[in-house]
């Protein structure tokens, strides 16, 4: 269930605020925001107290609780730690809010009313605050329940909506974070679903169902008959091993003027992948699942941006397969024939996402002659190596169309950070047998996977997210986060003005 928000009147006194839970905050050495320090007053300097015993002590995210406070209205104060005021800065505010809601999520309370929106955040406006509070709330709220595990009945009530004291500019950051949100939730859905459900077809019927549901919207769908007609070798390869066979999703949103060439969004469907004859290694095998994160979010990044009725033209193109090791399977040393013509080498049937991707952008870039290409893919296990679980890699010829993604990453704290795509890299991808190998060594492995989609995107405005790192939360219990689908609808929005 997603979260309901709404606004309050900047000029709410906070103590009279009649709510099951109230949240405000404390810097540390026990300054008091505005907020906190009009409930202290009423409440005969209950917050003080805290603060001078130590069980409040104002660090970044930690959180308190005081029960029904003489003076004040609300039933409870959830009082939640600032860190310090002179480094307090956008990630700190997005932290506070995550962890503001994780609190909420522990209290028995169906609703909140919270006055961490209206903190000082440099060079962040209050449709922003809003926007980037709503999204933290809805993401620490997020529970996976779609499937197999029974849901205990709640013993007491859960958080369904959380009110922003904030000025009414920031409205429109509030209608953005709903339609955000909801984006962030298709994805997450269809990542944490388990392979077995969660395959070509279902994937496709998903899109099929949103399209049927949304005005403007229509969905297309080749099957591995129609892609073996049009030439898919390197995409229906990579499928050959699995019972459940390929497909290529492509969904259409005119949202612009007519006869306007769209922007495309390309995401790595591969709904499992154990690698194929070269297989993984069985210890977490399981996190494979998670391997069409590329194709969740840019499924996500659309459902947003038609939620929020963006005035452009957009496409979709979700090449979906699975990578399994069968009689039929590709093999390595396979000479492989893309839609685009090049022939590539097969070294390592588990670089296969890079496979799928080429023949899926080529396809986009013939029939719909986009704006600008954007792919994402759980690329490389290289790239979380470079930069781990906090920045998404992005590559891209383009410097203009990398500066607007690093933007888009900055404004929503959905990171991204640039890689070189230097044609000094490519000489790793040569072959003997054909045009192109699939892999390039141990050396630079996110880098040379990037060159390789850079040789199927030649004449494009093409840029590569590598969201191996960032699409999903390891462990047993790890479940998608969702990215980066706010990277990627800031920068719809930007385009959309």
């Amino acid at each position: 269930m997603t979260l309901q928000f709404s606004l309050v009147a900047a000029s709410t006194s906070p103590e009279t605020v009649e709510t099951p839970c109230l949240v405000v905050g404390v810097y540390e050495n026990g300054l008091l925001t505005s907020a906190a320090a009009r409930v202290d007053g009423a409440s005969e300097g209950a917050i003080k107290r805290q603060v001078e015993s130590g069980d409040i002590s104002g660090k970044a995210g930690s959180t308190a609780v005081l029960y029904a406070p003489a003076g004040v209205a609300a039933r409870r104060v959830l009082v939640v730690g600032l860190g310090a005021q002179k480094s307090f800065d956008a990630a700190r505010y997005q932290k506070v809010h995550l962890e503001a809601a994780r609190a909420l999520g522990r209290l028995p309370v169906d609703t909140a009313v919270s006055f961490l929106a209206d903190l000082d955040v440099p060079g962040r406006d209050a449709a922003w605050r809003v926007r980037t509070a709503a999204l933290a709330a809805d993401h620490a709220a997020y529970r996976y329940t779609a499937t197999f595990k029974p849901r205990e009945k709640a013993a007491q009530p859960e958080l369904q909506s959380v009110a922003f004291v904030a000025a009414h500019e920031a409205q429109p950051g509030l209608d953005q974070a709903v339609a955000i949100a909801q984006g962030v939730r298709f994805a997450r859905e269809l990542a944490n679903l388990p392979p077995n459900i969660c395959n070509p077809s279902y994937l496709a019927a998903q899109a099929q169902a949103f399209a049927d549901a949304n005005e403007g919207v229509s969905c297309r769908v080749l099957d591995h008959e129609a892609m073996e007609k049009l030439g898919f070798g390197s995409l229906l390869a990579v499928g050959r091993g699995s019972a459940n066979r390929p497909r290529l999703i492509a969904l259409e949103y005119k949202g612009g003027n007519e006869g306007d060439k769209p922007y495309a969004f390309v995401g790595k469907g591969i709904t499992f992948d154990s690698g194929g004859i070269s297989l993984k290694p069985g210890a977490g095998m399981e996190e494979m699942k998670f391997d069409m994160g590329g194709a969740a979010g840019v499924l996500g990044a659309f459902v947003a941006a038609v939620k929020m009725r963006l005035e452009l033209n957009l496409v979709c193109v979700v090449p979906a397969a699975e990578n399994m090791p069968d009689g039929d399977s590709y093999r390595p040393s396979d000479v492989l024939t893309s839609l685009s013509g090049l022939t590539i080498e097969v070294l390592n049937t588990d670089a296969e996402g890079r496979l799928i991707l080429c023949d899926a952008l080529t396809w986009t870039a013939q029939t719909y002659q986009p704006k600008a290409i954007i792919d994402a893919a759980t690329l490389t296990g290289a790239c979380v190596i470079a930069l781990g679980k906090h920045a998404s890699g992005l590559m891209s010829k383009h410097d203009e169309l990398a500066a607007e993604l690093l933007a888009a990453g900055e404004a929503t704290l959905d990171r991204a950070w640039r890689l070189p795509l230097w044609d000094d890299y490519q000489v790793q991808l040569e072959s003997g047998f054909a045009d192109v190998a699939n892999i390039g060594g141990k050396s630079a492995g996110a880098i040379t996977a990037g060159c390789f989609l850079s040789r199927f995107t030649e004449g494009q405005r093409w840029a590569h997210l590598d969201i191996a790192g960032t699409a999903w939360d390891e462990g047993r219990k790890g479940l998608a986060t969702g990215r980066p689908v706010p990277l990627l609808v800031q920068w719809l929005m930007d385009r959309a003005g």
